[in-house]
């Protein structure tokens, strides 16, 4: 089964609205970047952060109906899709009519293992220098951010093989892993930021149950936060 680790960069975060620009994914040793002239601008917040601007991609093909689409495709048809909160990565695929039979979130995978909620943050270049991981690439660039992508997938691959009787069955646990919302161990913002929620729900349960509240009637859908904070109020 191929191993498709993938990054997206979009015209803003909106996965309802926006689109991707740009494109890297890596399969064995190659690397495939492209940029793409997407159906909306380019936000000014994100070409603050991506520095892909308007006028870099004005003059490049749609992805709808480029080579690149199909090429992909028809690797998610027998392979699995690797990113790093593959959530959105795969909603801006999908946004463009893609199937994907098979995801890996390397985001989720990390705060599973972390069982007891000692790495601080999990987003992918935290995790980049957490695990000491030596990598040449930029942040927030397509291609940078696949190569940190796949050292931190190395990494947790091989800390679940140990567990697993094959590296089949490895990958599948990952799927698995992947396909549910994971557990918060501990705050990473507000009033109780580095807290362990275990501990705050004992102290000021109010809290909990007015976020969990606020995250049910946003329309973000942040399930993760969701699953969480049912778990540690004890509701179903």
């Amino acid at each position: 089964m191929k191993l498709i680790f993938l990054d997206t960069e979009t015209t803003g975060n909106d996965v309802t609205k926006d689109r991707l620009c740009q494109i890297c994914y890596q399969v064995d040793d190659t690397l495939r970047t492209e940029f793409f002239k997407p159906p909306l601008p380019i936000s000014i917040k994100a070409m603050s952060i991506t520095h892909i601007t308007n006028k870099m991609v004005e003059d490049k093909e749609p992805f709808d109906g480029s080579q690149t689409k199909k090429d992909l495709q028809d690797l998610l048809n027998e392979g699995v899709l690797i990113a790093h909160n593959v959530k959105f990565d795969a909603a801006m695929l999908e946004a463009e009519n893609m199937v994907i039979p098979n995801k890996i979130c390397t985001l989720r995978v990390a705060r599973h293992i972390d069982s007891d909620g000692k790495i601080p943050e999990y987003n992918l270049q935290f995790l980049r220098y957490y695990l000491g991981l030596e990598i040449e690439g930029n942040a927030h660039d397509a291609e940078g951010d696949v190569k940190v992508l796949k050292a931190v997938f190395d990494r947790l691959f091989s800390k679940m093989r140990k567990d697993e009787e094959s590296d089949e069955a490895t990958i599948q646990k990952m799927i698995q892993i992947s396909n549910n919302p994971s557990l918060y161990k501990q705050f990473n913002f507000g009033k109780h930021k580095d807290a362990k929620i275990e501990d705050v729900v004992k102290t000021d349960r109010g809290y909990l149950e007015w976020l969990l509240k606020s995250k049910l009637e946003a329309d973000d859908n942040d399930e993760d936060w969701i699953y969480t904070l049912r778990h540690f109020l004890g509701i179903k």
